[in-house]
């Protein structure tokens, strides 16, 4: 069992906990309360890390969901703070050393605020030690250790958003393409070995990708107007049509394309714009026909509708697609009783599809829940799941053809895996898929312009970057969050959510216009930012 203890803060308590071992795979285990401290009783052997929703004060504030670095069991209860500061301090020198940044004079801000955090948390520890390890530590020490906390947090989103424009900046110039053009190092035995010092040199993971990334929007099929059309033309490079199941087909054998056909059409013949389509098939709640469920358990006859409902979709967009976010989420098993042999088969036969119909198409695969915290569900539903890096990798070893990996991130829902982050979470996140060495495509990003309410005693809470969301606060988590995709050379498109809230948006408050159609200050850290990769700047806006 592990054991944190906290000072309560306030009316606190733990959510969106779960525990995660080695190679960040999460662990089924029981958490409760008891008083103020955590217990945690796993299923396996082994170190563990938890991972937990905390309050921070001010000056950072905002409520994240942070974790602990990896630890064994013991009789005492940890100090709950001083073990998140010790994440992000361990986190902070990873990256530093990954993204090739330790050479940085020591007068740099950056590195006075890395030094800053190690400081606090080295003195944090030390105050610990003095207060004993018997669980009843001092609030002298609590304190220390939010101190280390906050400091580490902030080093670490400065450090992320400096590695972002140094990358940025190597991109345009030329200077990463050279490296991934680089003969091999003599010393060099293995293609692995190769690849191992191309990414030293280049200070990141992933492929190295010599275009600037494209910018692209979500748009709602539902909803569409000349004031719409006007605000995607002015900010965006492509459109992310969705291709819902349960919209197209609501009832057994009859399609109703007119919705899609109007967009597409548009961004064909008017716009010229890309068109990226999809998920085509995602069996999330909402997002699959009512009459599907009768083949739950049916596999056989399951695979067959599916077939032949993405040979409709794709032979009647084929022309006008560029790309196919071919599935989404059958690794999280969510609503749909299918086993992981039976979702990367799915998975293989609809890339499959695509291909023979569409040989031209980009085809991406989309990881729901990209942190996979879903799997430390104790239910006979993780059980069926995959982590997303399992799921990927396996696709790889049967030979799935896909052209990239696409992230959903959301945060600021009140819904499992869509829980807010920090900026390095963010970051570090986006390097543990870019070491799949495939192109990565942001495939929906957003966050409200408002908060949104957890409802229910057992409601999980949305959390938020700073403070409260706002519209202010959402255009500068744009900014930010657009900037650190933008800086990874391995990132090849980042689009956001949804161009305009709708009917029935994807997330409450987060389009880039409100229901009037005006503007929100998103809207303009998009353009800015666009317009800097357009016109190949050095300068990355959200990194100043």
């Amino acid at each position: 069992m592990l054991r944190f203890a906290f000072n309560n803060p306030g009316q606190w308590t733990p959510k969106h906990a779960h525990l995660i071992g080695p190679d960040d795979l999460a662990l089924p285990a029981e958490i409760t309360l008891n008083g103020t401290v955590i217990e945690a009783v796993k299923r396996v052997e082994g170190a563990g890390s938890l991972a937990i929703q905390y309050p921070l004060p001010s000056p950072t504030g905002g409520t994240l969901t942070l974790r602990t670095t990896l630890l064994p069991e013991r009789p005492a209860p940890y100090l709950l703070t001083l073990e998140l500061a010790r994440h992000q301090v361990m986190l902070l020198l990873n990256k530093l050393e990954e993204w090739a940044l330790f050479d940085l004079p020591a007068s740099d801000p950056v590195m006075l605020a890395v030094e800053r955090a190690r400081s606090a948390w080295t003195h944090a520890l030390v105050v610990q030690r003095r207060s004993g390890s018997t669980g009843l530590y001092s609030s002298e020490a609590e304190s220390a250790a939010t101190d280390a906390l906050i400091a580490a947090i902030e080093a670490g989103e400065a450090l992320a958003t400096l590695s972002a424009r140094l990358q940025h900046a190597r991109r345009i110039n030329g200077e990463l393409d050279r490296l991934a053009r680089k003969p091999p190092p003599a010393n060099a035995i293995t293609d692995h070995e190769t690849q191992e010092a191309r990414k030293r040199a280049a200070g990141s993971a992933g492929v190295i990708l010599p275009e600037v990334p494209q910018i692209g929007v979500g748009v709602c099929p539902a909803v569409f107007s000349p004031a719409i059309c006007d605000a995607i033309v002015n900010c965006a490079d492509f459109i992310s049509v969705p291709m819902r199941w349960a919209e197209l087909e609501p009832n057994e054998g009859k399609y109703s394309f007119a919705r899609i056909d109007r967009w597409i059409e548009w961004a064909v013949t008017k716009a010229k714009l890309p068109v990226v389509a999809g998920p085509v098939l995602d069996f999330d709640a909402g997002g699959v026909p009512d009459f599907l469920y009768i083949w739950e358990h049916d596999y056989e006859t399951l695979r067959d509708v599916v077939i032949e409902h993405v040979k409709q979709v794709v032979t009647r967009y084929r022309r006008t697609v560029h790309t196919w976010t071919i599935c989404s989420g059958l690794h999280v098993a969510s609503n749909f009783a299918i086993s992981y042999e039976q979702a990367v088969d799915l998975t293989r036969v609809c890339v499959l599809i695509v291909r023979k119909l569409q040989p031209s198409a980009k085809v991406q695969i989309e990881i729901a829940q990209p942190w996979g915290e879903y799997t430390a569900e104790v239910s006979a539903r993780a059980s069926r799941s995959i982590p997303p890096a399992v799921y990927c990798e396996l696709l790889n070893q049967v030979g799935v053809d896909f052209d990239a990996v696409a992230l959903k991130v959301q945060m600021g829902m009140p819904l499992p895996g869509r829980s807010t982050r920090d900026m390095m979470a963010l970051s570090a996140l986006l390097d543990r898929y870019g070491k799949l060495d495939k192109p990565l495509s942001i495939s929906v990003l957003g966050v409200p312009s408002a908060p949104i309410t957890a409802m229910g005693e057992d409601a999980l809470e949305p959390g938020s970057w700073r403070r409260p969301w706002s519209t202010e606060q959402q255009g500068l988590w744009a900014a930010r969050a657009m900037a650190l995709a933008a800086g990874k050379p391995y990132v090849k498109s980042i689009c956001w959510q949804e161009i305009a809230d709708g009917p029935a948006p994807c997330m409450a408050g987060g389009g880039l216009l409100n229901a009037q159609g005006q503007p929100r200050p998103a809207m303009a850290a998009l353009t800015k930012l666009r317009e800097a990769l357009r016109t190949k700047s050095t300068t990355l806006p959200g990194t100043d």
